[in-house]
């Protein structure tokens, strides 16, 4: 067999040094290239998350201001209506022991009651905007309260069940619509309902609240149902995603307010 000459097993070996070299600059090239990307894919992410965290700040920066700015305001409606609404009130008293007119005492009686009315509104103002009433339980005692308060005159008998073990942060948003739909029921029940007993029952799942309304009385008519009240209460319901059902029972009514809860994760 035939040796092959010194100079072509050099060259066949240089080539072959010439092509392993140039993989592995190859190699080298990709890893470098590929790392690269990683250290730029990397710093994009960290620059996503630095804007994203600042973001967040500015929003929080605002929420705070929010807050500050519902706290002053609900501050001076404090001190500037209630101070005015008090003043009038001690005006017409004065105005009802003067005269002695029997037509003129009955309009000043009717002043005095929409005096109480707008103290009674300012003071629900001044509790959606304090951010300290910003939980589930405040509602709820809330709502206890004024249902309390608004039957006490009447002869219909308020009963509570709350089933509710969380508290959790609720926005004011939330406060107002329930509260206002919850008001507009027992408004329905007092004025329509021709109840003995209203049923306020507060449950709490998982992944929602609700609040029923339930009364003794005549149900609900169809004429009623497709009045302003009933779709006032429809339309708060859906701003907070939630869902208003009402139920005519053998005696009496029943509506259901259902509002999510926002998921801890």
């Amino acid at each position: 067999m035939k040796e092959i000459p010194f100079e072509l097993k050099l060259g066949y070996v240089l080539a072959i040094v010439l092509m392993v070299t140039l993989v592995v600059f190859m190699i080298f090239i990709v890893v470098l290239y590929s790392r690269r990307q990683t250290v730029l894919q990397n710093e994009r992410k960290l620059k996503e998350v630095e804007y994203q965290n600042l973001l967040l700040q500015k929003e929080l920066e605002y929420q705070k201001i929010a807050i500050k700015e519902r706290e002053r305001i609900s501050h001076d409606m404090h001190d500037d209506f209630g101070a005015v609404i008090s003043a009038l009130k001690l005006q017409i008293n004065f105005l009802k022991h003067k005269l002695k007119d029997k037509e003129t005492g009955k309009n000043i009686h009717e002043l005095l009651e929409t005096c109480d009315e707008l103290n009674i509104s300012m003071r629900e103002m001044l509790w959606s905007l304090n951010s300290e009433n910003d939980s589930l339980f405040n509602l709820i005692e809330y709502i206890s309260n004024y249902a309390e308060n608004f039957f006490s005159k009447t002869d219909i008998k308020v009963h509570f069940n709350n089933s509710s073990t969380l508290d959790m942060m609720i926005s004011s948003e939330v406060r107002r619509n329930l509260f206002l739909c919850v008001k507009e029921g027992l408004n329905n029940v007092y004025k329509h309902g021709q109840a003995k007993n209203v049923y306020l029952h507060f449950n709490q799942t998982e992944k929602e609240f609700s609040i029923d309304v339930i009364d003794d009385g005549i149900g609900i008519k169809q004429s009623r149902k497709d009045g302003n009240g009933f779709s006032n209460m429809h339309c708060r319901m859906t701003s907070l995603n939630g869902i208003f059902k009402t139920m005519s029972l053998e005696k009496g009514a029943h509506l259901n307010f259902i509002m999510p809860l926002l998921s801890k994760s």
